[in-house]
């Protein structure tokens, strides 16, 4: 495991995701003023300090909403209108399962690293913005500022001890938003409890399964040995080659079935590599959050 897993490194490398351009949001040129300015889920009017737009009044506005200014300057009454500016709360569920630990090639990022840093650059990106981030399965209550940050970076810097993660929606804020960041190699039932309870409260979200190139290709061939990184499954076959064709067909149906459920609840679903650059699924994570459904 590379030095990310401590928390100073965790804040200070998604800092650099999230505000100084380098290295993550250096690799998109529209990045920076997409996500930088902190728009997340206003484009509406609302309480707020900042000019959106004027409207023409309707019967039962108030008199002192008026713009007296601007409808001196035509035939009708203008409301001016302020953005919504409520600070929403987004709870993050990142896997720190045992199977989250791979990387099919030395030198390329762990799946389980990559997902660290796109889900604590993502709460840089919302503290800033004045959202309330926290953690979906309660061990940390929604809180808005930069200390929070701090306080994501520990608890992410801390290893599961499961082979594979189970999502949690137990604390997740009713008609907020929530990102669930994992490979979702485990069982899809917990996925499937975890999203329904997360729609029933009004909660739309994103899942963003990350995975390792390998995952995908299944370049096995001949006498391999299969083994859990938690060591607890293990399997030996003299012809790996002989169940690519089943492994891509049943990686194509988890897909599948991830999409389906998205669907299903109002949220929704990518897929990233870890030879990819993390500044597209930044981007995509954080215009999804936004979308209201």
């Amino acid at each position: 495991m590379t030095d990310i897993a401590s928390p100073v490194a965790l804040r200070a490398r998604a800092e650099g995701l999230g505000g100084h351009l380098p290295p993550l949001l250096a690799e998109a040129e529209h990045l920076a003023a997409t996500v930088m300015l902190g728009e997340h889920g206003r484009r509406r009017a609302g309480m707020g300090d900042e000019f959106w737009q004027y409207r023409p009044a309707h019967a039962g506005d108030e008199a002192r909403g008026i713009d007296w200014r601007r409808s001196a300057r035509s035939d009708a009454h203008f409301v001016r209108e302020k953005e919504w500016q409520a600070a929403q709360s987004v709870s993050l569920w990142i896997d720190m399962a045992q199977s989250m630990a791979f990387s099919g090639v030395k030198g390329r990022v762990e799946k389980i690293d990559r997902a660290r840093v796109l889900g604590l650059a993502v709460a840089v990106l919302l503290a800033r913005a004045g959202e309330r981030v926290g953690l979906a399965d309660g061990s940390l209550a929604p809180r808005s500022g930069m200390a929070q940050v701090m306080r994501l970076a520990e608890v992410l810097a801390v290893d599961g001890a499961a082979d594979y993660g189970t999502p949690a929606a137990r604390a997740v804020v009713p008609f907020g938003r929530a990102l669930f960041i994992s490979d979702f190699m485990g069982d899809i039932g917990a996925v499937e409890a975890a999203l329904t309870r997360a729609a029933d409260q009004g909660v739309r979200g994103a899942l963003v399964q990350v995975l390792d190139p390998v995952e995908e290709a299944f370049p096995f061939d001949g006498r391999t040995v299969f083994e859990s990184l938690g060591g607890t499954l293990r399997r030996e076959t003299m012809k790996a080659g002989d169940l690519r064709g089943r492994y891509i067909a049943r990686l194509a149906a988890r897909k599948d079935r991830l999409a389906e459920l998205a669907r299903l609840t109002g949220w929704q679903f990518s897929v990233h590599h870890t030879d990819e650059a993390a500044a597209g699924a930044l981007l995509w994570i954080y215009r999804a959050l936004e979308r209201r459904v």
